[in-house]
């Protein structure tokens, strides 16, 4: 088999076959009756600012799905937060683009969705370690989407080989549940030792030790096995018998610097999401965050036509006309007409994608990551908004 996982092929995708019914039959209709009107498309998930910021990114793949098409994309930059208003903007006859417009959806509402998760997780504990280990939660074509999301928003790292391939970083982890299991109950120094001997150098020794016995006994035996190699231990206890895990770090914690190992560091992991990493993130050192990247909703990103040759349009409940969309100087979002003037001292966010079907932007993850950031800090991100 040629696709034996019966995942969509990137020709498909390029060619526009990855695309709803109606799209097709939209173009036959146009065809028949000889029809292909000049129009303004603009992609928003709200028409006005609600107060509550977002992550755009997935730009990089849309800007690959209109090489070669006889249209002009504007759009936000990479990593940006927005809060209504157009995040990307389409001008060119309709049929440039028609079939086009699932996929393009589709590579900015889960992508931004997976990266407005794992910046809340980093604005919870900005000064942690904290890294990405959801990708198992997801199909495994999708996994460094997920990955590249989560390091876009500021997070240190993350678990999966085959993303890191593509993005060109190495995936980091030590031992799961099944190598302690394999060892057996009591053997557990015996399966840390072999860890120790087998992984190279590059590789933290961080001891998984809440496999059979309770976490600060298995975390003071890691100690004494390993001594001074040990970087850290990793609690993954699972929530049914969790308990107050605060309590359980900080016992952790008590018992390691007690011997002497303050040099010991805790990791957490384990169905973690924002609110349990900020009760955490003064007695553990770092954390595994998963479901809460990889179970976040889409944005719900629509594409609406605002201008047909030349003149405003809108389906009720939208807002006709070719918009522009700013950052005021107090970190807001402002909506405007494009052909009116901004907010004094604003900057206007939307910026050339594709010209005339040629790619007219760079992208780099790092500048990405580094303009997300900073823009998280500007709007406040994490913190209530008030609507601009």
């Amino acid at each position: 088999m040629s696709n034996p996982f019966g995942t969509v092929s990137p020709a498909a995708i390029l060619e526009g076959d990855a695309t709803d019914a109606y799209f097709e039959r939209t173009r036959a209709t146009l065809e028949h009756a000889g029809k292909n009107p000049r129009v303004v498309a603009e992609v928003t998930a709200d028409q006005f600012p609600t107060g509550g910021f977002e992550v755009f990114t997935g730009v990089k793949d849309v800007a690959t799905l209109f090489e070669g098409r006889a249209v002009d994309v504007d759009a936000l930059p990479d990593g940006q937060l927005f809060d209504g208003g157009p995040v990307l903007r389409i001008e060119g006859p309709y049929l440039e683009f028609a079939e086009l417009e699932t996929s393009l959806l589709g590579f900015c509402s889960q992508p931004s969705g997976f990266a407005t998760a794992a910046l809340e997780a980093r604005v919870a504990a900005p000064d942690s370690l904290v890294l990405s280990f959801g990708a198992r939660h997801v199909h495994p074509s999708i996994a460094s989407t997920v990955e590249r999301a989560s390091l876009l928003a500021g997070l240190d790292g993350f678990s999966h080989v085959a993303a890191g391939e593509i993005l060109g970083r190495e995936a980091g982890g030590t031992m799961p549940h099944a190598l302690m299991f394999c060892f057996g109950e009591g053997n557990q120094a015996e399966a840390w030792t072999a860890f120790d001997e087998a992984v190279g150098e590059d590789v933290p020794r961080i001891a998984l030790t809440d496999t059979f016995w309770d976490e600060k006994s298995e975390s003071l035996l890691a100690a004494d096995t390993l001594g001074d190699d040990l970087d850290g231990v990793r609690l993954d206890t699972t929530g049914s018998r969790r308990g107050d895990f605060r309590h359980i770090v900080r016992e952790v914690r008590w018992e390691l610097d007690a011997r002497g190992r303050e040099d010991v560091d805790i990791f957490c992991s384990g169905g973690l999401d924002p609110e349990s990493i900020r009760t955490l993130r003064d007695v553990a050192d770092g954390f595994g965050v998963g479901s809460h990247i990889t179970g976040a909703d889409s944005v719900d990103f629509s594409l609406d036509i605002v201008e047909l040759d030349g003149e405003p349009v809108s389906k009720r409940g939208k807002l006709s006309g070719v918009k522009d969309v700013y950052r005021t100087s107090n970190g807001g979002h402002h909506v405007a007409l494009a052909d009116s003037d901004g907010p004094a001292g604003a900057d206007s966010l939307l910026e050339p994608l594709v010209r005339d079907g040629e790619i007219v932007r760079e992208f780099d993850l790092d500048a990405a990551t580094d303009r997300c950031l900073e823009d998280a800090e500007a709007v406040g991100f994490g913190r209530t908004n008030a609507a601009d």
